[in-house]
């Protein structure tokens, strides 16, 4: 149990920054994006043009306008799997080691990279 004082931990994500997602449960579901941020403390993901909400917004300041502006809200990682151009289909990553040491992820149905 957490308490107060604790802090979390973050979580191991399946996603970066720039990764093209599907979602795959949800409001949202089939729906596909670049992902623009991500959040492992609260295992959120933001993605473009997907899960769009409304905020009314206050003027900060004198003379600037107020009003209903549109934003991406905040979704749970585990609700999208990254897109493979190669199947052009949602897919798990899969990871590649090379002789050299590097690693890369790659598409676990055709072997795409992604």
């Amino acid at each position: 149990m957490i308490k107060n004082n604790e802090k979390k931990t973050a979580h191991k994500m399946h996603v970066r920054t720039g990764d093209t997602v599907v979602v795959i449960s949800g409001k949202y579901k089939g729906a596909k994006g670049k992902v623009m941020q991500v959040s492992p403390k609260e295992n959120k993901i933001i993605i473009e043009k997907v899960n769009v909400v409304k905020k009314h917004v206050k003027p900060r300041r004198q003379g600037e306008p107020g009003g209903i502006i549109e934003a991406e809200a905040a979704m749970y990682a585990c609700k999208v799997q990254l897109y493979c151009p190669g199947c052009k289909a949602a897919t798990r990553a899969a990871y590649k080691v090379y002789a050299d040491g590097t690693k890369d992820r790659v598409c676990c149905k055709c072997g795409d990279k992604l």
